[in-house]
């Protein structure tokens, strides 16, 4: 049990860091070339067991609908590359809803059980809605609906909740990085209040948006991420905030994402000092994963008998830097355009639109997708960790395929 004697933690530095130099932010294009798919030659069984070169099956899907946000996070979009003279994709460019649809279709076929819309911010994406629909009618090969959710910096939600939910979306993950307004429009650096994404969160439970088979709320989940010098003072109020709601407030380390957020190692609060201090406020106790590929490291609040109160909700620790979790990861991601990309820190994508827009059958796509992530070994967190992260090739944005 952790000490609650009312006393703020100090959060050390990182002793083993030198100070870098100051934030440089290289003005790049996120949209990298793409290259065309590998084919399989194995026969394409419907639901079958598709694993990579590291044995890492398909599970999840993680779609970008668009490349558009109306916040500009530093960690993510910075107002100094995604300005006013930025050229966004064209109309033209992005897939159709008929298009996602389709191609969602066919990596179920492969054996995706859950498909995450994300973007830019997605609920930009005019009737989205109405792709959400035709993702909920989607069925795996054995009949089971797919675990269909989203991932919002919440600013939308309050008009839109009730729609997604009339659509057929299951639950829902907001992004809220501090309950202090003067932080939070620090952070998203558009002036925008957080009063308006706490609305959103409560219309978001309101409908209904996050139940679990109990009744709780624990897949409407709250991401903070936490930057060293930034918004760590919001750490325990968010999670004096969020305890007793029954939602899940996860506490994400600020990550190296792209090229365009002048990352620095001396700017990550490691998740375990993260850990430390809310031991000294709360009681948490430890939970077992839910299922292979869980990114993050679950905690409960605990109760007055001491276990865990799923009444009181729980927290996530995402760990990305300090605790890579490249062995297990199952997730495929697809960018507004149709690129296939194989990790969060690719360089590269497969093109799949051109293959949809040339007449390229199911078949065919499925042969592509497989035979694209059956040749997929990528690990850079891992290689990170272990000083060998290769820095040559400039990586695809966050903004671009969604986090």
């Amino acid at each position: 049990m952790g000490s609650r004697s009312g006393a703020t933690q100090v959060i050390p530095d990182l002793g083993h860091n030198a100070r870098m130099a100051e934030r440089v932010i290289p003005l790049v294009d996120q949209r990298l070339a793409a290259i065309q798919p590998v084919f399989s030659t194995a026969p394409i069984a419907l639901g079958s067991f598709w694993a990579d070169a590291r044995g890492r099956p398909l599970h999840d899907l993680r779609i970008s609908v668009t490349d558009r946000c109306n916040f500009r996070c530093s960690y993510c979009m910075p107002k100094e590359v995604f300005n006013s003279d930025y050229t966004y994709l064209p109309q033209s460019d992005l897939l159709t809803f008929e298009e996602i649809t389709r191609l969602a279709r066919v990596f179920v076929d492969l054996g995706v059980k859950k498909i995450r819309l994300t973007g830019g911010e997605p609920l930009l994406r005019k009737n989205l809605e109405i792709l959400v629909s035709q993702l909920a009618a989607l069925r795996t090969p054995d009949g089971e609906p797919l675990d269909l959710t989203l991932t919002t910096n919440g600013s939308l939600l309050q008009r839109k909740a009730q729609a997604l939910k009339d659509a057929g979306l299951r639950r829902v993950t907001i992004s809220l990085d501090g309950l202090d307004d003067a932080v939070f429009k620090r952070m998203n650096d558009v002036e925008f209040p957080v009063t308006d994404v706490l609305q959103g969160i409560e219309a978001a439970r309101a409908v209904g948006l996050g139940l679990d088979a109990w009744g709780q709320y624990s897949n409407l989940k709250i991401n903070m991420v936490v930057k060293r010098g930034t918004n760590e003072d919001q750490i325990v109020p968010m999670a004096r905030h969020f305890r007793g709601s029954g939602m899940t407030l996860r506490f994400i380390e600020y990550m190296d994402v792209g090229n365009t957020n002048g990352w620095r190692m001396d700017e990550v609060l490691p998740s375990s000092l993260v850990l430390d201090l809310l031991r000294t406020q709360f009681d948490l106790v430890p939970l077992t994963a839910q299922q292979p590929g869980e990114t993050a490291q679950r905690w409960g609040w605990a109760g007055s008998d001491g276990q865990h109160d799923p009444r009181l909700g729980e927290i996530g620790l995402i760990s990305s830097v300090t605790q890579a979790f490249c062995g297990d990861c199952n997730r495929a991601r697809l960018s507004t355009e149709g690129k296939l990309y194989l990790c969060l820190f690719a360089h590269q994508g497969y093109d799949l639109r051109r293959l949809l827009r040339e007449g390229a059958d199911d078949d065919q796509l499925r042969r592509a997708i497989a035979g694209t992530w059956s040749q997929r070994n990528d690990r850079y967190s891992e290689l990170r960790g272990q000083g060998m992260a290769p820095v040559e090739k400039p990586r695809v944005e966050m903004s671009y395929i969604g986090g």
